[in-house]
């Protein structure tokens, strides 16, 4: 027994020696290979090697959008006050609305006979379209002939996180893949220096948090990545003192070899994403200083936007987030706390719309100037509606609020497939429920990933014995959205 011993050992040496033993004995290592290769030019867009998980895949069906920027308004506007004037709520001021429009629906923080708050601000016509939207939006209004307004959206779920998570993810519950981690999963990125799913933030925190990007039974990779808008993108993105680039590429070098032995082994897809997540980091620290430089933008830009640099804001991420679609990135999702007017909803909307409409509407132009708006997807909205009816509280302080509404509320679409200059859809004189063109969040979700070149009903991912997808089993593409 003892004397076969070496025979079986060598034997067995030589049946799991493979070209990365080769590579590793003439002292290369695959991981120095691997961040070699991240130096040499990579072809069109910057597209990564057959191996990279995000690199482009071809789409269903000629896309008209390669990318998506969606200025999520956490907290939910109140659209009764922005875009859907309803006259006949200022006749009923005070009064609670009939039994037979409230029916059984249940609200957050108020009793269904609260009495009826009017919208709170002037309303005009603007544009060829004579799209009808508020005071508020002064910005918005020069240039509506170049958005589709959807004032029939309509969702299942009426608190903010599981509506954040529902529509962002097509489920309330935590854990299903975000709209940008099935975006690069179907799609891949055209950036090879950053992420294929960026998320930038302002204005607080987010009642639905990471879920809203989560990568959830994909891989990891595809999980939406939140960058700081000042400073380094990424927290240690850059290196320690004393640690140069040549030190850095030995050390990646080293962890990569590792890695690849490991995934030789084990064949398990998150061995992968660590790999690429590392040469990704050491990319980025050339790509991401030079992203953030705002330095490199016109003065006219940045006053067109309203943006500072240094500051974080919703203006810089909205020129940041064009700088990314610059750059190949995928997915850009912009998410806006602060929407949630359970109390004096005029100085709320206020204070927001000063903070976003100039923004939102400086992307629009910019986009458009530099012939990225006709392949560029815009979107903006948030969870759910606000209530027709008051929301007053003395004891929690609240008065002239609206409460949570998911019947009915209003989003924008812009850019790349969506059909310009028409406001889709309509409510009920008190604009409590949809009467005419209704669009479901999975109707929404199936209508971007149309836009993409993705048909929503063949995007799945078998997960624990079953294909799931974006959509559920439900949604439809908005055909009447298409241009």
């Amino acid at each position: 027994m003892s004397s076969n011993q070496p025979i079986q050992s060598n034997q067995n040496r030589l049946r799991h020696r493979t070209r990365r033993h080769f590579f590793q004995d003439c002292g290369v290592g695959l991981g120095s290979v691997a961040l070699a290769s991240l130096l040499k030019p990579q072809g069109l867009h910057g597209a990564a090697s057959d191996k990279d998980p995000l690199a482009p895949k071809p789409t269903h069906f000629p896309p008209k959008a390669k990318r998506v920027i969606y200025l999520f308004m956490a907290g939910a506007p109140s659209q009764l006050d922005l875009f859907d004037y309803k006259p006949e709520l200022k006749k009923l001021e005070g009064k609670p609305l009939p039994k037979s429009i409230v029916g059984e629906q249940r609200f957050a923080f108020i009793e269904p006979d609260a009495g009826v708050l009017g919208p709170q601000f002037s309303f005009s016509k603007y544009g060829q379209s004579r799209a009808e939207l508020s005071e508020m939006l002064p910005h918005l209004s020069e240039m509506v002939d170049e958005i589709s307004i959807i004032k029939s959206v309509n969702t299942d779920q009426f608190n903010h996180a599981p509506a954040q998570i529902f529509l962002n993810t097509g489920s309330p519950l935590s854990g299903r893949p975000a709209m940008g981690a099935w975006a690069t999963y179907g799609l891949g990125s055209e950036s090879s220096d950053l992420p294929g799913f960026v998320v930038l933030k302002s204005a607080g925190g987010i009642s639905g948090g990471a879920a809203n990007w989560s990568s959830g039974f994909l891989p990891s990779v595809h999980a939406g990545v939140p960058f700081r808008s000042k400073g380094d993108p990424i927290l240690n993105v850059s290196s320690p003192d004393g640690v140069d680039r040549s030190i850095q590429k030995r050390s990646i070098g080293l962890i990569n070899t590792l890695n690849q032995q490991t995934l030789a082994d084990w064949k398990d897809p998150e061995i992968q994403t660590r790999i690429d997540n590392y040469e990704m980091a050491y990319r980025m620290q050339s790509s991401a200083p030079e992203l953030m430089d705002l330095s490199q933008e016109t003065e006219a830009t940045m006053k067109m936007y309203g943006a500072e640099p240094g500051k974080e804001s919703f203006a810089n991420n909205c020129l940041l987030a064009r700088r990314l679609v610059e750059r190949g990135v995928r997915f850009i999702q912009l998410y806006h706390e602060g929407w949630d007017h359970h109390s004096n909803v005029v100085g709320g909307l206020k204070g927001q719309c000063k903070q976003t409409d100039q923004a939102s509407a400086a992307l629009l132009r910019d986009l458009k100037q530099r012939g990225l708006l006709e392949d560029t997807l815009v979107v903006w909205g948030g969870e759910f509606g606000r209530t027709a009816m008051v929301e007053s509280n003395a004891t929690l302080g609240r008065v002239n609020g609206r409460d949570h509404h998911p019947a009915a509320f209003t989003m924008w679409m812009a850019g790349g497939g969506i059909r310009k200059g028409q406001t889709l859809g309509e409510t009920d004189e008190l604009g409590y429920h949809v009467v005419k063109d209704p669009v479901h969040v999975h109707d929404l979700q199936a209508t971007i990933l149309h836009c993409m070149g993705l048909d929503h009903l063949r995007l799945t991912f078998r997960y624990k014995g079953r294909d799931f997808r974006l959509t559920d089993i439900h949604g439809n593409v908005v055909e009447k959205l298409l241009a």
